[in-house]
């Protein structure tokens, strides 16, 4: 999701729990059950305005692990490599296949 839908799904989610928590009634029952759904997608839509791309760089893996050959001048990576080492652990796997082949 964009960060623009995100933000919009925060706004719309508290908007609800604005509208259930300031109620001249206290929520109960099904309102409050309503109160907590919004509370957590204004949560979940919060979070995923503050992650961003994550410490990898990575769109498929944004919170995964870093490779520690990333910036390592003795045994570089090849050009065009990232830092998320689930995706380089795959290129890896997949040049190694296709010498194998050979």
């Amino acid at each position: 999701m964009s960060q623009q839908a995100e933000l919009r799904e925060l706004q719309a989610a508290l908007r609800t729990a604005s509208d259930v928590a300031f109620d001249q009634e206290p929520p109960a029952g099904e309102q409050a059950a309503v109160l907590v759904d919004a509370l957590r997608r204004a949560l979940t839509a919060a979070q995923a305005l503050t992650e961003g791309p994550g410490e990898t760089g990575c769109r498929e893996h944004p919170r995964g692990a870093v490779d520690p050959l990333h910036g390592d001048p003795e045994d570089p990576l090849p050009p065009g490599w990232g830092r998320c080492l689930l995706c380089n652990d795959r290129r890896r796997r997949a040049s190694t296949r296709r010498r194998q082949a050979r």
